[in-house]
């Protein structure tokens, strides 16, 4: 934890990891085997569960609730109150609990008050609409708002809702008014809007 803060009302069990730079406020909780990566901000009452896995810059915000079994990669915002599932059929006394990996890829934006059904993969660079709940993948460069979450359109690197593509091959390539960038959509993808 050299290079690290973690704050006096926080928790940071025995056998986590945090890297340099990483902020943990208030009253939050690492758990034994969590590993957070460099420069990342964990915020008030944020619980990042046993064996979790954190790249590099992420925001982690207030009351997130990241339980065992997720990995998430460099560059990822997660808003506040964002809940994590882990099992597909939570019983309290239950001897069975199977413990679903979820992924979420680099760049990716999770909105507020939004709830990750286990077992799926959030995309690189996608963006998740505050309030939804994620029960299917979403591609890179996705959209999804709703409960459950449907795919509305696609967003650039810088976060812009990005307009129609130009199919090129087995691709659409959607420019960014805001940034000038060009985001490749596979045409499977893609033409699940139309």
């Amino acid at each position: 934890m050299k290079g690290a803060f973690v704050h006096e009302t926080a928790t940071a069990d025995k056998g986590s990891r945090i890297g340099s730079g990483t902020k943990v406020w208030h009253y939050a909780h690492v758990r034994e085997g969590a590993i957070l990566g460099s420069n990342c901000v964990v915020g008030h009452c944020a619980y990042v569960g046993e064996g979790v896995k954190v790249g590099s810059n992420v925001k982690i915000e207030n009351k997130v609730s990241i339980f065992k079994g997720v990995t998430i990669e460099d560059d990822v915002f997660i808003g506040p109150h964002v809940a994590f599932t882990n099992d597909m059929r939570p019983r309290a006394h239950s001897a069975k609990w199977e413990v679903v990996k979820t992924l979420v890829k680099k760049g990716a934006s999770i909105g507020v008050n939004s709830t990750i059904i286990c077992g799926i993969t959030i995309g690189s660079h996608s963006m998740v609409g505050g309030g939804s709940v994620v029960t299917a993948d979403v591609p890179d460069h996705g959209l999804v708002y709703g409960n459950p979450a449907k795919l509305r359109g696609f967003v650039c690197f810088c976060g812009e809702v990005l307009g129609a593509g130009t199919k090129k091959g087995d691709a659409y390539v959607l420019k960014c008014k805001a940034c000038g960038k060009d985001c490749r959509i596979p045409a499977k993808v893609y033409e699940v809007l139309k």
